[in-house]
């Protein structure tokens, strides 16, 4: 069974829990080539099963962990409280149904977020009693209009609660499922006087989650926080590369670099200072030409693995509107094309693991990968 070694990997993890012992970069390193050595490509869900459920729902993680998949991945923002919850920006009125109640009509506004203006209702404005009498929807639902079957079943879950589900479904499918948390604009939350970091640290430590062999990633978008968190967690991090543009808090502080500077060989000798792996979007794996089509490979993960980096791209989805010509189906761009001819080009670059809205299909094409067939 492909994913029994992983099993065996947990076992001497949860060993260790109660233990300490000095943690040096290395031994983080180690650990985030383990997960993808053992077990052949990482795969993480992203934002839960969300092909399938309303993203960031536990709905969509369960989901996902039982279609295969290695983690899930709840990105991070803040209430009022300071509680952290998993959804995919501070503004939730394009993920929930928070326009429907008039209790809260007061609270839409317009803010400025990594720069830009932002309109409609934002979850640090909520605290989490409030934000829990809302219900999840699916956020893009011309594409994904059998999703919106789920529209208002669903609660916005807490960090917390989603780690409480990777517990259970680890115990109830005898294999461990991990967690990838991102945290989400973190100028921006910290400009608001809420710092995720803080939080995160903390719910990890709680939750014994603060150790190499923990079954966790962390990552981020920006790179000075990934830095102050390389002081404070002995997990790995992964620093994610949009396809153009920089880091917000490279661009809020003045300094010229962009995410292009940061997969120069040079770079990504940066990253490897403080983090263990990178998270680039996949054209900087395979970029597509001027009529969509898949081009030739970049070195991109070669020279992130010559600087010791593990490479997780993201975002693999089945509907046309996301998928290179190559493997379209229609013109339609709700319909589904060849996602899995798309996984097996990208795998077979050497790519460490990947972010996927259909996790089952990502575990198929591991499998073959794996396997030979």
């Amino acid at each position: 069974m492909i994913r029994q070694r992983v099993a065996l990997v947990a076992l001497s993890a949860f060993a260790v829990l109660g233990m300490t012992s000095v943690v040096t970069p290395a031994s983080r390193a180690d650990a985030a080539a383990q997960a993808s050595r053992d077990d052949g490509p990482v795969i993480v869900a992203h934002r839960g099963a969300s092909g399938y459920r309303p993203e960031h729902t536990l709905a969509a993680y369960e989901l996902a962990a039982r279609m295969g998949a290695d983690y899930l991945e709840p990105d991070l923002v803040t209430t009022k409280d300071g509680v952290l919850v998993a959804r995919h920006e501070p503004e939730i009125g394009g993920t929930t149904d928070v326009a429907d109640h008039p209790e809260f009509a007061g609270r839409k506004t317009t803010k400025v977020v990594d720069g830009a203006p932002v309109t409609g209702w934002f979850a640090e404005d909520f605290t989490l009693a409030e934000l829990k009498t809302l219900r999840a929807k699916e956020r893009i639902p011309q594409l994904r209009p059998n999703n919106t079957i789920y529209d208002g079943r669903f609660e916005v879950p807490t960090l917390q609660e989603v780690i409480d589900l990777t517990k259970r479904l680890s115990r109830e499918l005898r294999r461990p499922i991990g967690i990838y948390p991102e945290t989400k604009h973190p100028t921006y939350f910290a400009e608001q006087g809420l710092p995720l970091e803080p939080a995160l640290v903390r719910t990890l430590d709680r939750n014994g989650l603060n150790h190499p062999g923990a079954r966790v990633y962390v990552q981020s978008f920006e790179v000075g926080n990934l830095q102050r968190l390389d002081r404070q967690l002995r997990v790995p991090l992964v620093q994610l590369i949009a396809g153009s543009g920089a880091p917000y808090d490279f661009v809020a502080s003045g300094d010229e670099r962009t995410y292009d500077d940061l997969v120069t060989p040079r770079g990504l000798a940066a990253i490897a200072r403080y983090a263990e792996g990178i998270g680039p979007a996949k054209d900087r794996i395979i970029p597509t030409d001027a009529q969509g089509y898949l081009a030739e490979p970049t070195t991109l993960v070669d020279d992130a693995h010559a600087a010791g980096l593990t490479v997780h791209p993201w975002t693999f989805r089945a509907e046309n509107a996301f998928l290179p010509a190559d493997f379209d189906s229609s013109a339609d761009p709700a319909a589904w094309g060849d996602i899995l001819a798309e996984h097996e080009a990208f795998l077979a670059t050497g790519i460490d693991g990947l972010f996927a809205d259909h996790p089952d299909i990502a575990v198929e094409a591991a499998r073959s990968l794996t396997t030979g067939t």
